[in-house]
């Protein structure tokens, strides 16, 4: 399963380089998938969550790591000598140096300079919440992988569409050409009086049908181009052209069997692992609100020198450590605590949900698949027979003992199993599509 992912990851890597893309003028379908994996919106908005996932993990860092400070301060300030509390006294007289009701003492000036630096010594719940930041960041770069999956599903998906909005105006287009050549043996045969005006008639309102059709056509083809710009990131205006048509996307020799399927899906599946991330991620964030009710432990020194003025700055200084416990908040730790396993036990059941429609999504998209590769096998046929009736149909017409009422029956008969197999080979690449997303795998489409 390993091996599978190398090809997508060189792909990615490719369509990484800037240009790579926009050098060349037609899109395969899996350049569609990995260009939209790479640029489209939604991936863009990932990638920014994850950077500020990112940025939180530097700032739970920051908070194990010491703080340093320094300033330098030139003030003046007067005091009220009653506000010492006590008396200053002639130690021989007794009396009292300051008046017992209070004076202003000052102003005195000081310039003081000094650093502080205060440091964690031992905090268990700081370190336990910057590994939380750091398995929510992990979970947030998943989710980049999950929305790149996704974009790249929508963008296949919309490529088929787009695929079968071009055979389907190409089909038409040959409807027109063999209702405009049926118009002009009619005519041809009226001039040399052999044929009637109601068989020009039916061949010119059969041409009438078919134009509107090609009309209809091109505008379901204008309509997909537009949205596979949009999925695949691309400007409105940009060109685009499809290199595969319908008909030439690869039909699979043999169907993966539903166990290898599964298990590929399990191990692939991107938004299953990020979702795996977040639970981690949630666990481990409970974890750390347990471990903040440890002791902290931290240590404070500060230097620096004050005096009157610049002239005069004696040294001082001042350190300690300190050991603090929190022993009641309110209950507001544990309330926190619950809300947190709450949630981690709502992602666990998303999680099995999420298992359970994978498993679905691949057992639907083999069954889908295989029903669509026994329909293209039928349609086929119709198609071959179907142009076979119109080639007899032509050939009675032509030789004057039919009118053309069997022609365009024919050539109805034509237009519908042209449209069937468009539809049916539709169906049948956008299986594979879906097969491709359950498995994990759209990426690495050719």
């Amino acid at each position: 399963m390993r091996m599978r992912g190398i090809p997508a990851l060189m792909a990615w890597a490719w369509l990484a380089v800037p240009g790579a893309v926009s050098a060349q003028a037609r899109l395969t379908l899996g350049d569609a998938a990995r260009l939209a994996a790479r640029q489209n919106g939604a991936v863009d908005v990932a990638r920014a969550r994850a950077a500020q996932a990112e940025a939180r993990v530097t700032q739970r860092r920051g908070a194990l790591l010491p703080d340093l400070a320094a300033g330098v301060q030139q003030a003046e300030r007067t005091l009220n000598s009653a506000t010492f509390g006590f008396a200053f006294s002639n130690p021989v007289t007794g009396r009292p140096l300051l008046r017992p009701d209070g004076e202003i003492l000052g102003p005195v000036p000081t310039v003081d300079a000094r650093y502080r630096v205060q440091a964690p010594l031992l905090d268990l719940g700081r370190y336990q919440g910057w590994r939380a930041s750091q398995a929510t960041a992990t979970a947030a770069s998943l989710e980049v992988d999950a929305q790149a999956e996704n974009a790249a599903a929508m963008a296949a998906t919309t490529y088929v569409r787009a695929a079968r909005a071009d055979a389907q105006l190409a089909a038409r287009r040959a409807d027109s050409s063999l209702a405009a050549e049926l118009v002009r043996i009619a005519r041809d045969q009226l001039a040399a009086g052999v044929g009637i005006a109601l068989d020009v008639t039916r061949a010119e309102s059969q041409l009438a049908a078919v134009r509107a059709q090609i009309i209809a056509a091109r505008s379901e083809r204008d309509r997909t181009r537009l949205e596979l710009r949009r999925v695949t990131g691309l400007a409105a205006d940009a060109p685009l052209e499809l290199a595969d048509s319908l008909v030439g996307l690869p039909i699979l020799p043999t169907l993966p069997g539903e166990g290898d399927a599964l298990s590929a899906a399990l191990e692939a599946r991107a938004d299953v692992r990020a979702l795996e991330a977040q639970e981690t991620a949630q666990l481990q964030a409970a974890k750390a609100i347990r471990w903040e009710r440890t002791p902290q432990l931290s240590a404070l020194m500060e230097h620096g020198v004050i005096g009157p003025n610049t002239q005069r700055l004696l040294p001082t200084y001042a350190w300690g450590v300190q050991l603090s416990l929190g022993i009641f908040d309110g209950f507001r730790r544990e309330s926190r605590l619950e809300e947190q396993l709450a949630v981690a036990r709502e992602t666990e059941a998303r999680l099995k949900e999420l298992r359970a429609q994978h498993a679905l999504d691949v057992r639907t998209a083999l069954l889908d698949l295989t029903a669509a590769a026994e329909q293209v096998d039928a349609v086929r046929d119709r198609l071959r027979l179907a142009e076979q009736e119109l080639s007899q149909a032509q050939e009675r017409f032509k030789a004057g003992v039919a009118g053309n009422a069997d022609v365009i029956t024919a050539l109805l008969s034509l237009n519908q199993a042209r449209t069937l197999r468009n539809d049916a080979l539709a169906q049948y690449h956008g299986a594979r599509v879906m097969l491709a997303r359950a498995t994990g795998t759209v990426r690495g489409l050719p």
